[in-house]
C-alpha cells in the first residue's frame, strides 16, 4: 500500500501510446554497386534496377557511376575489353574474363558488387559470398568483399 502511494505521487502524468517511428532494419538488403573513391570502395544503392542476373552487375560497373555519384568523387576502374561470363551457385560466384590486367580496386568493385548481387538473387548473406575471378588461365580468389573494404 505504501508503494502505491509513492508511485502515485511521482509527478509524471499518464500519457497515451507514443509512436517511435520506423524500427531499425539493420543491413540494407537491396542491390548495391561498389565504386572507387579517394578513401577506397564505397557502396551505393541501386534500388531502381531490376536485377535479373549477375552479368548485368558487371555491365553497370563498366558504365560507371551516375553523374550525381561522379560529383561526389566516385569512379569505376572496371574496364573489361573482351567477353565475360558470371556463374554462381548458392554463396559462390565465378567471373570469367579474357586475359587482361585488373587493378586491385577493380577486383574489389567486382567482388563486392557481385557478392551483393548474389545475396539479392538468392537471399545469401553478402558477407558470406565468395567470388573467384578467372582471368585467362589464371584464377584469383576466392575473395570476400571485406578483403577490399577500407583500402584507400
Amino acid at each position: 500500500m505504501a508503494a502505491l502511494a509513492v508511485l502515485a505521487g511521482c509527478g509524471i502524468a499518464p500519457t497515451g501510446v507514443q509512436g517511435g517511428g520506423e524500427p531499425p532494419t539493420g543491413i540494407d538488403n537491396g542491390m548495391r554497386l561498389y565504386f572507387v573513391s579517394d578513401s577506397g570502395l564505397r557502396g551505393v544503392p541501386r534500388q531502381d534496377h531490376d536485377l535479373r542476373d549477375l552479368n548485368g552487375i558487371v555491365k553497370l560497373l563498366m558504365a560507371g557511376p551516375t553523374p550525381d555519384e561522379q560529383r561526389t568523387g566516385l569512379s569505376t576502374l572496371v574496364r573489361i575489353t573482351g567477353t565475360f561470363r558470371v556463374s554462381s551457385r548458392k554463396d559462390r560466384v565465378t567471373l570469367r574474363i579474357a586475359d587482361q590486367d585488373l587493378a586491385t580496386s577493380a577486383q574489389g568493385q567486382l567482388v563486392c558488387s557481385l557478392a551483393r548481387g548474389q545475396a539479392v538473387l538468392t537471399s545469401a548473406r553478402p558477407d558470406r559470398v565468395e567470388v573467384t575471378i578467372d582471368i585467362g588461365e589464371r584464377s584469383a580468389g576466392p575473395y570476400r568483399c571485406s578483403q577490399f573494404l577500407n583500402q584507400g
